[in-house]
């Protein structure tokens, strides 16, 4: 095997990149490591043009391998990997992500990129595998105007670049950001945060850009030595007439079609218009091309209207609002929360539904379980953008907004300690004009505080935009509607609460923005955040009192470790009898937390049988209507739970001497009872006249006939007689 490898350091730890012949049919490859954790990244590019494309071909695959692991998993009919898990989907769209714009846009050609995890030690895989695809792409000769760099910055007090899993687990971090860029810009971020300050996440940006400039100039160095000379893929170019017929027919309505209003159907209808016009014109030429070229002169008369004049497409002012509109609840009784959002031409429902910690979803990965007990997902159905098509299923883009959502929302939502529910919510995407994914976060915010969801505190997302020439030549756009979203620079998508941010998810379509830029994007963010709030607060102020009655009751209740095994019994008889008796769904924690979850009392009814079968009983408890079960010469057996008896000997009935207890008590009478001792074996010693001497009334005396003095029998002793033992209390 032909190998070179080069090395860095980051953090104290060591970054190795080797190249090799083991995968090479691809046009770039590279292995790298860092600690004990290995990805392997390839590169191809089809040698024609993919046949009708009209955009650019790039897929971006991220392969969890489960021998990564060094353990043999997945289910015991299915021991090989399925399809991608929505970590492995996630990780690819970040790789993706960061690379796509450093491609000439124009290039038909496919080209694929695929990163496969060796190896998962102390560090995540995702960091890497950005880097590792920069890597295969630079030195190959797929032509890309990389290198780029990436690294991931936590933030506990301090802050730390790349944090081993070992170290995100023993802290919670107050930050967690992986940011990518070159030359001193940034080109992709996601960001997790406890809430933290717009000043935490400048400086973070900061910190990551020094470390990435370094991981750049090593990028660079390998280039130098290894790298491939790039094919030349020239872009097509449009005939003259194509464009004298545009000048002549199109322009002068474009500027009319563009500025008309919210949405993009003036755009839109003047294409179509376009596309008639030039192939009946020049049916000759290549349709795409013209489409292309349209793009390009509505992507350069926003650009030149917005920088130059402070001209959106809708005529709004660049940090203003569209129209904001929420709504709490009213959808549907058996929905347990909903909430309704508006932000201009979006329109997004979230609905939410409430279950039982065995309603959790149980993630199986190459990272470990993940017990995950708050869902968010997301649907774009094609009638959001007044289009037909598929209907149904998921997709990358999906999965990615679903999983925004849900990042944005955790860090107000309560514990499983003062909240055990588990919670999913199902974000619909109802219109759609610009960023639906931060509609969610407002929308779902809504559902919880309707559903009675104790949150800390709302929390609202906005997306701003950029309209970029250079560095000294920009405008921000706050709220970015459809045309600024396709043709703009920038998707800077920002939640947060009125404290912090919660989470960051930035794309864009150039080679990357400068600090300084996004540092004013996140103050502009920040302001529209605190008006979105508002409108929020306004609609609901905090979440309701109580839960849908709809939802199901759960109670949670405690008994010791050693208990558990009684409770489940056999093979799980003892709790499957009580499940089937009470209709609750029983949990049952390692700690000894138990989980009763139903509707109609019936988790309260589990509960009260549970609390029978782990009580501990203790001399002096008291029973007001313990129930006469048998009757013997020498005492009474009673009941004092359905599982529990135990004796009141004869000299406890009274506090005078008895004769024939069944002049007294009867079966199946209720008397009061104490408990005056456990003995050793735990059989019950209990007394009716210590708790109630006047319970049992002494008979009148009258005066004998006989002149034979009655004759007294003596009751025999438990011990003489051997009677049956009683019934037990449970005992462990």
């Amino acid at each position: 095997m032909k190998k070179k490898e080069y090395t860095m350091e980051i953090e104290g730890q060591t970054m190795t990149a080797q190249f090799t012949d083991l995968a090479d049919q691809a046009n770039g490859s590279v292995i790298l490591k860092y600690g004990e954790t290995t990805v392997i990244a390839t590169a191809v590019m089809s040698s024609s043009v993919r046949d009708g494309a009209n955009w650019f071909p790039l897929t971006v695959d991220y392969e969890e391998k489960f021998y990564a692991t060094g353990q043999i998993l997945g289910s015991r009919f299915m021991r090989r990997e399925g399809r991608p898990s929505d970590e492995a989907i996630l990780s690819a769209r970040i790789v993706d992500r960061t690379i796509r714009p450093l491609f000439e846009q124009s290039i038909r050609n496919e080209i694929q990129v695929i990163i496969t995890v060796l190896s998962l030690g102390d560090f995540d895989a995702d960091v890497l595998a950005i880097n590792a695809a920069s890597l295969a792409l630079a030195t190959s000769d797929i032509p890309w105007n990389g290198p780029v760099s990436a690294v991931r910055m936590g933030k506990n007090g301090e802050y730390r670049a790349n944090p081993s899993y070992e170290y995100r687990d023993a802290i919670e971090l107050e930050m967690d950001l992986i940011a990518c860029g070159r030359d001193g810009n940034i080109n992709m971020i996601e960001v997790s945060s406890t809430e933290a300050s717009e000043e935490t996440i400048n400086e973070g940006l900061k910190k990551a850009s020094e470390v990435i400039e370094q991981i750049q100039k090593f990028q660079e160095t390998i280039i130098t030595e290894i790298g491939k000379e790039k094919q030349i893929i020239e872009k097509p170019k449009i005939l003259e007439e194509t464009v004298e017929l545009f000048k002549k027919e199109i322009e002068p309505k474009l500027e009319r079609a563009v500025f008309s209003g919210p949405g993009k159907k003036g755009i839109e209808d003047l294409k179509d218009e376009w596309k008639i016009l030039f192939k009946e014109q020049i049916p000759e030429e290549d349709l795409s091309l013209a489409l292309d070229y349209y793009e390009d002169v509505v992507d350069e008369l926003l650009h030149k209207e917005a920088i130059e004049n402070n001209r959106r497409a809708d005529g709004r002012g660049m940090e203003e609002i569209r129209n904001l509109f929420a709504q709490a609840g009213g959808i549907s009784p058996m929905i347990h929360g909903t909430g309704i959002f508006y932000r201009g031409g979006t329109h997004v429902l979230s609905a939410l539904t409430l279950g039982g910690p065995k309603d959790s979803q149980l993630v199986d990965g190459i990272e470990g379980e993940l017990d995950k007990r708050y869902m968010h997902h997301y649907n774009f159905p094609p009638f959001s953008t007044g289009e037909t098509g598929r209907s149904g299923g998921f997709n990358r883009r999906a999965i990615g907004h679903g999983a925004l959502a849900e990042k944005a929302l955790i860090p107000v939502l309560p514990s499983k300690e003062n909240f055990p529910y588990t919670i999913r919510i199902v974000s619909e995407s109802m219109a759609s004009n610009g960023s639906t994914s931060m509609a969610s976060v407002c929308g779902s915010t809504l559902a919880l505080m309707d559903a009675g969801v104790p949150i800390k505190t709302p929390v609202a997302g906005i997306a701003s935009g950029l309209m970029m020439k250079d560095k000294n030549n920009y405008k921000l756009l706050t709220d970015i509607q459809g045309p600024e979203d396709h043709h703009g620079d920038m998707d800077f998508k920002v939640a947060g609460t009125r404290k912090g941010v919660t989470a960051i998810q930035m794309d864009v379509k150039v080679g990357g923005i400068p600090l300084e830029i996004l540092g004013e994007a996140l103050v502009a963010a920040k302001k529209a955040r605190l008006e979105i709030l508002d409108v929020i607060e306004a609609e609901i102020a905090q979440p309701r009192e109580t839960i849908s009655p709809n939802a199901p009751e759960i109670i949670v209740m405690t008994i010791k470790p050693d208990q558990i095994g009684g409770v489940i019994g056999s093979g799980g008889k003892v709790i499957k009898e009580i499940k089937e008796n009470t209709g609750a769904e029983i949990d049952i924690e390692d700690d000894g937390t138990v989980y009763l979850t139903g509707k109609n009392g019936s988790a309260q009814k589990a509960k009260e049988v549970i609390e029978q079968m782990t009580h501990e009983y203790k001399a002096g408890e008291k029973f007001e209507e313990a129930e006469v079960v048998k009757i013997m010469d020498f005492g009474v057996f009673v009941k004092i739970a359905p599982d529990t008896e135990g004796l009141v000997h004869i000299s406890e009935i009274a506090p005078f001497r008895i004769e024939n207890i069944a002049d007294y008590i009867k079966e199946g009478q209720k008397v009061p009872v104490v408990i005056k001792e456990i003995d050793d074996r735990d059989r019950l010693k209990l007394s009716i006249k210590a708790i109630n001497p006047d319970f049992i009334k002494k008979p009148t005396e009258t005066k004998s006939t006989s002149s034979v003095p009655p004759v007294t029998p003596v009751p025999p002793t438990p011990e003489d007689s051997k009677p049956e033992e009683p019934k037990k209390p449970f005992s462990f």
